[in-house]
């Protein structure tokens, strides 16, 4: 009975982020609420003989959600500065005509995301390629369109490399696939964002234009973009080399960030880098730590390990597959914990596929990757409501995409 009361609260929380637009209440505000209240059920259920085990529990969860906070504060603190000078745009200006018809808008920003996550992680690929977007004057259901595509194109960019995303450096530190082999994954990331696209485009074609600029850029503002491309190079470099984690590569990009504003006040001009800080959508952080205080509750109360189950039930090229789309309910990362710890016999190419399904399959739904998280808060015209009208096209896409791997890889 006390299992499914948590499972009601999660589903609850589920529920109030798809009908945020009816009840008017930010989802960072409930889904933090239903967060923290499981945990305290789960905290009076265990008083006495299992409170240190909780406690143990929730120690955990908050370190993985700290990682990950911290992560998004240096990624979103550069992007904060970027933008607001106005640099980001003016590189796209650079990058892109300042007019192109909207069905190769459509397929430039899909490969842009695509090839970014490869080289980065989601969360910095997916704020890059939104400012692609507000760089353009869009409907705002070609708006929502372009976000569908930059979220399903990052997370298929980011299972091919283990920088990219970590559920597939979980899959390849348990020796389950090698570099050279998630290359191979690059095939099939490829086809399922070109048939996304080609989906995308169907419908009126028009010319749209670039919102150009006319800022004047210091040298300073070459230099911090200078600094945050080198960031994510060095992040990337850095754990394969030595596996420094990349929360920790970032943060230390952070922080000469903040010591060349301190030497700019000085010598120059007076600017303030810190206080970019503050213009962090602080939403964001506090929705990523409801939802995974919520999925961490249902980790404890063993309802990922019932998922795993149901996962040796079936031939592993269909089991995958539904762990995939399963993704997008469930946080991947957990998910594919558990899957690793009962330690199923795959195939290479079994395996490589599993790594395709989690990282991809939560592109079902805009809550089911940190990709799709992000650009919802950045972008208010992106909402579940908004979101699902093309579950269609992305489930189209993402089996494209995962038949290739049975068959390429």
């Amino acid at each position: 009975m006390f299992e499914i009361s948590i499972i009601g609260l999660a589903i609850l929380a589920l529920l109030s982020i798809v009908f945020e637009e009816v009840t008017h209440i930010n989802k960072a505000k409930t889904t933090l609420f239903l967060g923290c209240l499981v945990w305290c059920l789960l905290f009076i259920r265990g008083h006495g003989s299992g409170q240190a085990e909780i406690e143990n529990a929730l120690n955990e969860n908050l370190l993985e959600i700290a990682k990950l906070w911290l992560f998004l504060m240096a990624t979103m603190t550069f992007v904060a500065y970027l933008n607001a000078r106005g640099l980001i745009g003016a590189m796209v200006n650079r990058l892109l005509p300042g007019e192109l018809s909207l069905r190769k808008l459509t397929l430039l920003v899909a490969l842009f995301a695509l090839v970014l996550s490869m080289l980065c992680d989601n969360i910095t690929a997916t704020l890059v390629s939104i400012s692609i977007i507000f760089a353009f004057k869009l409907k705002v259901a070609e708006k929502v369109k372009l976000c569908v595509l930059i979220i399903f194109a990052v997370n298929s960019g980011g299972v091919v490399l283990i920088t990219g995303d970590v559920t597939t450096l979980m899959i390849f530190s348990e020796k389950h696939v090698s570099i050279v082999k998630l290359l191979g994954l690059i095939l099939p990331a490829v086809a399922g964002v070109v048939v996304l696209a080609i989906l995308m485009s169907f419908g009126k074609n028009r010319r749209v234009e670039a919102t150009i600029g006319s800022e004047k850029f210091k040298s300073l503002d070459f230099v911090i973009a200078g600094l945050f491309f080198s960031t994510i190079c060095c992040t990337m470099l850095f754990n394969l080399l030595f596996e420094i984690p990349p929360v920790l590569t970032f943060l230390l990009g952070l922080s000469v960030m903040f010591l060349i504003g301190g030497m700019v006040n000085k010598f120059k001009y007076e600017i303030h880098l810190l206080d970019y800080v503050r213009k962090i959508q602080f939403d964001t952080l506090m929705f990523f730590l409801g939802i995974l205080l919520i999925v961490g509750s249902l980790k404890e109360i063993g309802v990922l390990i019932w998922m795993t189950n149901i996962y040796f039930m079936l031939d592993p090229d269909y089991s995958n597959y539904l762990v995939g789309i399963l993704s997008a309910f469930l946080d991947n990362v957990p998910l594919t914990a558990a899957l690793l710890k009962a330690q199923p016999e795959l195939t290479n190419i079994q395996w490589l596929s599993l790594t395709y399904a989690v990282g991809v399959g939560g592109s079902m739904l805009v809550i089911g990757s940190a990709a799709g998280i992000v650009a919802m808060s950045r972008v208010k015209e992106l909402t579940f409501v908004s979101y699902s009208k093309y579950i269609v096209h992305l489930l189209v896409a993402y089996t494209v995409g995962y038949g290739l791997c049975l068959v390429n890889v």
